[in-house]
């Protein structure tokens, strides 16, 4: 019997997997973190050693208080800055009191000292400049959002984190980048548990703006948990955190998903790490449609949590959810327009 139904598996499997790629875009055409229309030539000009358009870019989201690009835009160009030195020095030594500049100089401090073995020693010599771009701009939450970051990794007690988050919510209640940094202290993977981290995530996103992807802390909840390793896959779910708390987190983003246009770049991290949830919980068929939504725009979270590639990850991982679908699929499924002729 058991050979019977690897069979049949085998037999749905070739039959219906080649037919499930539809709407999803060939490998060759997925692209990894890619920038968004605005961020793309600022990084083409740092390439050449210039920062012009990076200051413009950074100037613009602080005067119109884009504080959500502004967060995105400063972590990417922090990205570059670290592999490509020299366009950002020259930023410095042009405008050394520039609030944009110090604002990318805190955020590259930050990742520098997140990736040294004497991590909690040097961060706690970025302090001052994470206050120097605090004080850039008053109404910017983004260096409070590289405040919380830094206290993590300074092992901060609760005290200094709540401090640190009033600060960020009083200028922006609803970021989600402070968001992300708060889940991240709460966790239990660093000063909290399982149970905070999702309290805290239920609320932010039950107290969220329509649309806004703090509706998707609670998949974010449901990713630490899930990358804690629980144990006895599915069924080993339920020993801290209930399957049906974690299914309700992949359905709350589900639905903030459907808001968004397929293949929008906006959502897209937020589409990566839902699938990563659906597929943990064996949701296959969510997992799929998540997957044409997300279109081209492969994210490195979450995969490089579980890869060293991480668009070989996503893209291995989309042949094994169609593989998955197909082979539940009846074997003599046909398409509706077979059957009926169209109608």
């Amino acid at each position: 019997m058991a050979l019977l139904d690897a069979l049949f598996r085998a037999a749905r499997m070739a039959r219906h997997t080649p037919r499930l790629a539809a709407g999803l875009p060939p490998d060759d055409e997925v692209l990894l973190d890619a920038p968004d229309d605005r961020l793309a030539p600022a990084l083409v000009a740092a390439g050449r050693g210039e920062y012009d358009l990076a200051a413009k870019l950074l100037a613009a989201t602080r005067e119109s208080a884009e504080w959500e690009n502004r967060d995105r835009y400063v972590m990417r160009l922090a990205g570059f800055a670290q592999s490509r030195p020299e366009w950002f020095a020259y930023w410095q030594f042009a405008a050394p009191h520039d609030p944009d500049a110090l604002l990318v100089k805190a955020q590259l401090a930050v990742v520098r000292g997140w990736e040294s073995p004497a991590r909690a020693e040097l961060l706690r010599e970025v302090s001052p400049l994470i206050a120097a771009a605090a004080d850039g701009d008053p109404r910017d939450p983004v260096p409070w959002r590289i405040a919380l970051d830094h206290a993590r990794g300074t092992n901060a007690p609760h005290t200094v984190f709540e401090e640190l988050w009033t600060e960020a919510v009083r200028r922006s209640p609803h970021h989600y980048g402070c968001h992300v940094a708060a889940l991240k202290y709460l966790s239990a993977a660093w000063y909290g548990s399982h149970r905070e981290c999702f309290d805290f995530a239920e609320r932010a996103a039950q107290d969220a703006l329509p649309g806004s992807l703090v509706q998707a802390l609670p998949a974010r909840a449901a990713f630490a948990y899930l990358t804690s390793d629980p144990g006895g896959g599915p069924a080993g779910f339920a020993r801290l955190v209930p399957r049906e708390r974690l299914d309700a987190a992949a359905d709350l983003a589900i639905a903030l998903s459907s808001e968004y246009a397929a293949a929008d770049p906006w959502p897209a991290e937020v589409r990566n790490l839902l699938v990563y949830v659906l597929v943990r919980l064996e949701r296959w068929t969510d997992a799929l449609e998540q997957l044409r939504l997300t279109g081209p725009y492969a994210t490195s979270f979450p995969w490089d949590r579980v890869s060293d590639d991480p668009l070989g990850q996503f893209l291995e991982l989309r042949d094994g959810v169609r593989i998955e679908v197909a082979s539940a699929m009846p074997l003599r499924a046909r398409r509706v327009a077979e059957d009926t002729g169209g109608r």
